[in-house]
């Protein structure tokens, strides 16, 4: 049977996460740092010091954790809070891998079946109260190949230089006139070889045809 992190007053687990988002990353996070700067007090911030380690945001040693430099960034508040709940109440992911989508009965049972408490067990009503805490930062969704388009859009090719001169004059000829021509196509956006074999059987029987007459 695990026993699982908890504070005796769950209310500052909300005030500590939304104060580690506002206040700048320290080199430890210290009870002073926790009493001081995150404003939990007394005996809450030695407990609040604890947690944050078992949660994962602090390492062993004090210093922020990635989970903690992660949840302070705004884009990825969301995952680090559900890494946290990972880490912390692991025991009850092995248990129910959709933990974070359990009810609150549903929820307490799983605390309940994993800790062996007394249904009425002031400790798992504090744990539940912690996870519920965590869950309000915590974002579990994940994009899928379901959130891709169904197909991609066919991009556009560039425009292909395609110069076509007239042949030279025969060697006999001393002076003579000698052209050519640019033509700049634009083809479709396709990757059918057809359409492009007719494009350029055409150009060979109506331009180049006609620049050898």
């Amino acid at each position: 049977m695990a026993s699982l992190p908890y504070v005796t007053a769950p209310g500052n687990v909300e005030k500590a996460l939304l104060g580690i988002k506002a206040a700048a990353t320290p080199e430890r996070v210290s009870q002073d740092f926790v009493k001081t700067i995150l404003k939990v007090p007394g005996g809450s911030g030695d407990q609040i010091a604890s947690f944050l380690k078992k949660i994962g945001l602090v390492n062993i040693d004090g210093t922020p954790s990635d989970i903690y430099k992660k949840f302070r960034n705004s884009s990825t508040t969301g995952k680090a809070a559900a890494e946290a709940l990972r880490t912390g109440y692991a025991p009850l992911y092995r248990r129910n891998e959709f933990m974070h989508q359990l009810s609150d009965d549903e929820l307490r049972g799983l605390i309940i079946e994993e800790t062996g408490q007394e249904n009425e067990s002031s400790v798992v009503t504090l744990v539940l109260s912690c996870i519920k805490a965590i869950k309000k930062f915590a974002d579990w969704s994940e994009k899928s190949d379901q959130d891709k388009p169904d197909r991609e859009e066919p991009r556009s090719l560039p425009a292909t230089h395609v110069e076509l001169g007239a042949p030279p004059a025969a060697k006999s000829e001393r002076v003579g006139l000698n052209l050519s021509y640019t033509i700049n196509l634009n083809l479709p956006a396709t990757s059918d070889v057809a359409v492009f074999n007719a494009i350029f059987k055409s150009l060979k029987e109506n331009l180049l045809k006609g620049s050898n007459g």
